[in-house]
């Protein structure tokens, strides 16, 4: 771990409305990089960071990087990286190994989808501000439009963009604001985090 002398004198960069994810103990949580160097970042937060064991910052070509907040200050913490990171990767995300896609909440919503006069039980198992996965035991047609009405989130007009089911993945009618969509979905359990008992009767029908 760098000293502190070390990550004074790290060079930062200004980045405005970098989103990234925080996987936080398993949960996940929407920010914004606000400024970085190969030490650490400052970044805004659309929920209180609570204590925690585990931190990763996750950008939205895939790659992860493990850091410890050492400061907060309102809605901004400052986080340094357990191991220095090439700083060109966050400033520049198309030198990363992946594709930059939306980023995605890895959550479990219980729901339910309303398709051809039918109402059936969904889960929803990622999110994005442009679109969302979900579990259907109902066959659906691409490019179908259908609404989809969870406890958390408003309804939801999507269409149907890719199948393999009973996985679906739609696109948003309407995108989310990013803050709307962070408030919303914060302190959401991911998946990963959740007994397989919990997927029983998770649309709460």
């Amino acid at each position: 771990m760098p000293s502190g002398a070390e990550q004074r004198a790290a060079p930062r960069f200004t980045l405005l409305l970098r989103v990234a994810k925080l996987i936080v103990d398993g949960h996940e949580y929407f920010c914004i990089i606000r400024d970085a160097s190969a030490t650490g970042v400052k970044v805004k937060l659309f929920a209180p960071l609570a204590n925690h064991v585990e931190l990763t910052l996750e950008l939205g070509s895939g790659d992860r990087y493990q850091a410890e907040c050492v400061w907060t200050a309102g809605d901004h913490a400052g986080l340094r990286f357990l191991h220095p990171i090439a700083v060109e990767h966050l400033l520049d995300e198309t030198l990363t190994r992946g594709p930059r896609r939306q980023i995605r909440l890895n959550i479990a919503i219980g729901g339910i989808l309303r398709s051809g006069g039918e109402a059936v039980p969904i889960s929803l198992h990622d999110i994005s501000l442009q679109g969302a996965g979900i579990t259907s035991d109902k066959w659906l047609l691409v490019n179908e439009l259908v609404k989809v009405e969870t406890p958390i989130l408003p309804p939801i007009y999507a269409k149907i963009r890719w199948r393999d089911h009973p996985r679906y993945g739609l696109i948003f009618e309407n995108t989310f604001r990013l803050e709307d969509l962070a408030r919303r979905c914060s302190g959401i359990p991911s998946r990963a985090n959740l007994p397989p008992s919990h997927f029983q009767d998770i649309s709460g029908t």
